[in-house]
C-alpha cells in the first residue's frame, strides 16, 4: 500500500485511450466557468460533477461543478449533498493491496474513478478559465478533516489495478496533493460504512503576479439508506463521539484485510483497471505530497505554497 507521504503522478495510459475516454465524457467546464453561482440546495445521486477552484463572484473558491443540470452550473459546496446509494455498495475484495477497503466480504461504498450507471461520478478539476490563465503550475488540495461514521479513502488505480491513495481518513491529517492546471481528473471514493461523512477541504494557489489565494469548504456526503438531507444539517460539531471518528493519528490506522482473493463483485468497477481521464491536454498528472504532519516532522514548503488562514471565499493575503 502506498504511504501517505509518497508523491505520485497517474498519466493516460496511452493516447487510444484518452481519446475514447475523452469522447464519452460531458465537458467538464466549458462554458460553465465564467457563469453565475447557482442557489438552492440540491442532492446529486448519479451523474457527472467536479469538485474545484474558480474565481467566482466573490473571488478565489472552491465550489462543485454540476453536469447534472442543463446547463451544468456551480454550485456551494454547502448547498450540495453527494449521496452514495444502493448502487455503490460492493463488497471488499480483501487482501493485502485493499486492506484499507475492510476484510473480504466486507460492505463498502465506492464512488468508482470509471463512470457507472446509477452513481454519482465525482471528479476534481483545474479548469476554470481564470484559473489556468493565472495561477502558478498547480493547485495545491488538502485535506485536513474527516468526520463520519467510518473510514473515508480516495485513491486511484495504478498500473495493473494497483491501488494509489491520494486521501485515506485513518492516516495522520491534514494531508495534500497537487492538482495540475487546466486537468480533469477521477478516482474511486470509498466509504466503509452507511450514514454522513463530512470532508473538510482547502485549495490554494500562487498567480503568475504572486499573489495568493486559498478557500477552506466542507464536501458532504450521504452514504447508504438514510434520508440525503440529513447531510445538509449535518456539522463537524454533530453526534456522538461514538459516531465521530475524525483520523488525525496514526494510532487510528486500520490493520489491512486476510489475504483472500477478490470478490466478483468488484468486477463491475475494478475491472477496468489504470482508468485516467483526461481534460483538454490529454494529460493527468496528480502530484502526491508529503502531508505536513501535526506534531510531526515537517518538509519545507515551497514559497509558492505560503499562505494565510483563510475564512472564507476570495481571501487572500498581499502578493509577495
Amino acid at each position: 500500500m502506498t504511504s501517505t507521504a509518497l508523491r505520485h503522478t497517474a498519466r493516460a495510459l496511452s493516447a487510444a485511450v484518452c481519446l475514447t475516454l475523452s469522447a464519452a465524457l460531458p465537458a467538464a467546464a466549458d462554458g460553465a466557468a465564467e457563469s453565475e453561482t447557482a442557489t438552492g440546495r440540491t442532492v446529486i445521486s448519479t451523474g457527472h460533477v467536479d469538485i474545484g477552484p474558480r474565481f467566482a463572484e466573490d473571488g478565489w473558491t472552491v465550489q462543485i461543478h454540476d453536469g447534472t443540470a442543463h446547463p451544468a452550473v456551480w454550485r456551494d459546496t454547502d448547498d450540495v449533498v453527494l449521496q452514495v446509494g444502493d448502487p455503490a455498495r460492493i463488497e471488499a475484495p480483501g487482501g493485502e493491496e485493499f486492506g484499507f477497503l475492510g476484510d473480504s466480504g466486507d460492505d463498502v461504498w465506492v464512488l468508482p474513478q470509471a463512470q457507472q450507471e446509477g452513481v454519482v461520478w465525482p471528479g476534481w478539476n483545474s479548469q476554470d478559465a481564470e484559473v489556468t490563465a493565472s495561477v502558478v503550475r498547480e493547485v495545491t488540495w488538502e485535506l485536513t478533516d474527516v468526520t463520519g461514521p467510518g473510514d473515508f479513502v480516495l485513491f486511484l488505480n495504478g498500473a495493473f489495478g494497483t491501488p494509489e491513495t491520494v486521501f485515506d481518513s485513518t492516516a495522520r491529517l491534514p494531508q495534500e496533493t497537487g492538482i495540475d492546471v487546466n486537468t480533469h481528473v477521477h478516482g474511486n471514493w470509498a466509504f466503509t460504512e452507511p450514514g454522513t461523512y463530512l470532508l473538510d477541504m482547502r485549495m490554494k494557489a500562487t498567480t503568475k503576479q504572486g499573489r495568493t489565494y486559498d478557500s477552506r469548504r466542507t464536501l458532504h456526503f450521504s452514504v447508504g439508506p438514510q434520508d440525503p438531507e440529513k447531510a445538509f444539517t449535518a456539522s463537524d460539531s454533530a453526534g456522538s463521539d461514538e459516531d465521530r471518528k475524525t483520523r488525525n493519528s496514526p494510532a487510528h490506522a486500520r490493520t489491512d484485510g486476510s489475504p483472500d482473493s477478490p470478490g466478483s463483485s468488484t468486477a463491475l468497477w475494478w475491472g477496468i483497471g489504470a482508468v485516467a481521464l483526461v481534460g483538454a491536454t490529454a494529460l493527468i498528472a496528480v502530484r502526491r505530497r508529503r502531508s505536513r504532519r501535526r506534531g510531526g516532522r515537517e518538509e519545507p514548503a515551497p514559497a509558492a505554497e505560503t499562505d494565510a488562514p483563510a475564512a472564507g471565499k476570495g481571501e487572500t493575503d498581499e502578493p509577495a
